[in-house]
């Protein structure tokens, strides 16, 4: 079993209507986080199933973590106040593998949190693409620029930044020659489109998987996705062989 950490919250901020990003300390969880890695939150004596979250961001014994309010479970966390204590499985799962070269990072909408944490483990220069329905539903875009060299935001009905899809700038940067990898989260239809281009630009891609989850830990099979190594396909379990996938190894579209 996952170790089992009790957690302080130090902050708990709302960040649009329905999405908050709270700060916890526990130094041990902090010291073994890897970016893409996510926590399994216990929400509450009434709900049976703990909740999946991305890792954002860590620093020192802190770390932070971006949820939408979606249940009653989501909606307990996002009742808790500094001081108050969470029961954390994690942190679980294969996280992103980064290259020393220049890195892209593109995330769409709340797939966007671990992709920061993804920034901020990097060892080269990253350029950060986030895409948003609109501007009221932008999300840590002034983080992404503190760490990030350049920082691309699209929004589909062209509020703010870039009208269009997120995979919008995707053409000219991969085009450009400079970028080692491409780490990406989002929505099925968008790591599609991403791992599409990279394809054709031949920039290696990989994709954090947003599945629902039971277990955590790979017992319950409730996020088993199809997949294909050396040309033999099988199922694998979102939580415990990714989130984190090459592209090229997942069937995006099923």
């Amino acid at each position: 079993m996952p170790d089992k950490y009790a957690c302080e919250v130090v902050v708990n901020e709302r960040l649009t209507d329905n999405v908050f990003i709270i700060t916890a300390v526990n130094r041990a969880l902090a010291a073994k986080a890897v970016a893409g890695q996510f926590l399994h939150i216990k929400c509450g004596e009434a709900h049976l199933l703990r909740r999946p979250v991305s890792i954002c961001s860590v620093r020192g014994s802190a770390f932070e973590f971006v949820f939408e309010v979606k249940g009653e479970g989501t909606r307990w966390l996002s009742n808790r106040e500094a001081g108050q204590m969470l029961n954390i499985l994690g942190p679980l799962g294969n996280g992103f593998s980064i290259p020393a070269g220049k890195i892209i990072t593109i995330g769409g909408g709340i797939g966007t949190p671990p992709l920061l944490f993804a920034a901020e483990s990097a060892i080269g220069g990253v350029t950060a693409v986030i895409g948003f329905q609109n501007k009221d539903r932008i999300i840590l875009k002034d983080e992404f620029e503190t760490v990030c060299e350049e920082v691309y935001v699209t929004t589909d009905d062209g509020s703010f930044g870039i009208r269009g899809p997120v995979t919008a700038p995707l053409p000219e940067l991969l085009g450009s020659g400079e970028y080692s990898a491409v780490l990406a989260c989002g929505p099925r239809a968008m790591l599609s489109a991403v791992a599409a281009l990279c394809k054709q630009y031949s920039v290696p891609c990989q994709v954090s998987l947003e599945e629902r989850m039971g277990c955590g830990v790979g017992a319950c099979l409730v996020c088993a996705c199809a997949t294909v190594s050396g040309g033999t396909e099988s199922m694998s379990r979102v939580c415990k062989d990714g989130p984190v996938f090459d592209a090229g190894e997942i069937f995006i579209n099923d």
